[in-house]
């Protein structure tokens, strides 16, 4: 499982995560729901390696990232929330540029790009170039690239923004048909609380802080709210909620 173990990070007098603790298991669709500000890009930028935590540790499988962070981050696919694919190469080069840096050849991945491709409905986009693909199916290919070295941990920060209704729910749809297949975890980041409704679990983070664990119901309950969203509106107010126990 993914264990993150008392994280912290700041920047200057601004504290972005607070002594941050949860666990993320196998097989399970987690939504990381939180307002602008709570802290979903900060954490998504420590599990990456792309910050170092000021304090705390983040272990994968039992792995601890401040000591082999290269055997973590092996194990994690990331689809960032802005696009990180070359619009000027074709969905193939694309592909295997990003095979190469996980030590794996083309041919090796082959298969499994098309099988994926095919299943994100994309079965003849691989000689295409990324420029002529529409936005929803620019995700497509980078969740396929996310999953081509078939990672344990996929991270997914808000990664609808700007795709259409249709767009949104085919996406979210590959994303659990992928952890019920291969039984990986998603941690995927959103302030849209619909997409939250859809999770297995949902995580609320609020000023750095974990609020509220647990399914959608359990956590409008945690919340102390009617709705999934009036709970969401009430912890996005200035004063927000304490830390969940």
């Amino acid at each position: 499982m993914l264990s993150i173990k008392r994280i912290s990070k700041r920047y200057g007098k601004q504290v972005a995560l607070s002594e941050l603790s949860l666990d993320i298991q196998p097989g399970q669709f987690y939504a990381l729901l939180g307002p602008n500000g709570a802290g979903k890009s900060t954490l998504f930028q420590v599990l990456t390696g792309l910050f170092s935590p000021d304090a705390g540790d983040v272990e994968l499988f039992g792995v601890s990232l401040r000591q082999q962070p290269q055997k973590v981050l092996a194990s994690i696919g990331v689809v960032f929330q802005q696009q990180a694919l070359d619009m000027d190469l074709s969905v193939k080069r694309n592909l295997a540029f990003h095979a190469q840096l996980h030590g794996l050849r083309w041919p090796e991945v082959q298969a499994d790009a098309v099988a994926l491709l095919t299943r994100m409905g994309l079965p003849d986009a691989l000689e295409r170039p990324v420029r002529e693909l529409s936005g929803g199916n620019r995700r497509k290919v980078e969740l396929v690239r996310a999953l081509l070295h078939r990672p344990g941990l996929i991270l997914m920060d808000e990664p609808t923004v700007g795709l259409d209704p249709k767009s949104r729910r085919d996406l979210i749809q590959a994303v659990k048909q992928q952890v019920r297949e291969h039984q990986c975890m998603v941690l995927w980041a959103t302030h849209l609380v619909d997409e939250a409704e859809q999770a297995d679990q949902v995580l609320v983070l609020s000023h750095g802080k974990l609020v509220a664990c647990g399914s959608p119901q359990d956590v409008t309950q945690q919340l102390g709210a009617a709705t999934l969203e009036q709970g969401f509106i009430q912890i996005s107010k200035p004063n927000g909620m304490k830390e969940t126990s």
